[in-house]
């Protein structure tokens, strides 16, 4: 059963709909069980993105499903400077075991992040939601970061980056330490350039080990409301910003 369908329609904006003109609804609105469930429907172009974005919001559905919108209490975050490195993973990244590099290959990120993983053939990352932050990519608003060995594409991060606040979408690793090394070379990357947050969304055990913490949505949406109008550094995202 899908989200929308254990929540019921009623209970849920419908984006698009006359009634509410396609603006999103107040974070307050979302529902608690699912948790963070917010609206459904509409599209996603770039304005629209964006717009969700800058309000504390990301799309998350399946196949099948219309286009949900979510804004989860507490949403999780990393504060990049403040990244919490293992001892073992700290002698991979000293040892450069992989090529580190940014915005080389943004679709190959997302395509492998589209995959199926040995656990689930399952993905929320369809062709309409990869197409669409392509789109962002061209427009200079979507990232990635991509760990190489010998030249082939082993793991990597992508997502958005707005303000001071980068929103991770997804990551993938198809080596030991792969989508680890890029993760901490990313918010190496962001604390370079003055970001101050890095939005995981969900909680999991894997970014807690990375020091991520809950902020209540209210708290999160205040912070964001600041941080979105302030600009990194300069170098951002600029091939002469190079890599760590």
């Amino acid at each position: 059963m899908s989200a929308a369908a254990a929540a019921g329609d009623d209970a849920l904006y419908w984006l698009g709909a006359r009634r509410f003109a396609g603006a999103f609804p107040p974070l307050s609105q979302a529902l608690t069980e699912p948790n963070g469930l917010l609206a459904l429907g509409g599209d996603l172009r770039p304005a629209r993105l964006l717009e969700a974005y800058r309000s504390g919001i990301f799309p998350w559905y399946s196949d099948g499903q219309p286009i949900l919108w979510w804004s989860p209490d507490p949403r999780t975050v990393l504060i990049p400077a403040d990244v919490h490195v293992a001892r073992s993973l700290a002698k991979t990244l000293r040892q450069r075991r992989f090529e580190v590099t940014f915005d080389r290959d943004f679709a190959g990120v997302v395509s492998a992040c589209a995959a199926p993983r040995s656990y689930s053939a399952d993905t929320w990352i369809t062709r309409e939601m990869a197409a669409a932050y392509r789109e962002l990519h061209e427009l200079g608003h979507a990232h990635s970061i991509e760990c190489r060995r010998d030249g082939e594409l082993l793991g990597g991060v992508y997502g958005v980056a707005l303000g001071r606040v980068f929103f991770g979408e997804s990551m993938f690793s198809r080596a030991r330490d792969a989508s680890k090394v890029a993760l901490v070379s990313l918010c190496r990357l962001l604390a370079g350039w003055g970001y101050q947050l890095f939005d995981c969304q969900m909680e999991t055990e894997h970014l807690a080990r990375f020091g991520a913490q809950a902020l209540p949505r209210a708290e999160f949406a205040s912070r964001l409301r600041s941080l979105i109008e302030q600009a990194p550094a300069a170098p951002a995202w600029h091939a002469t910003a190079g890599a760590p």
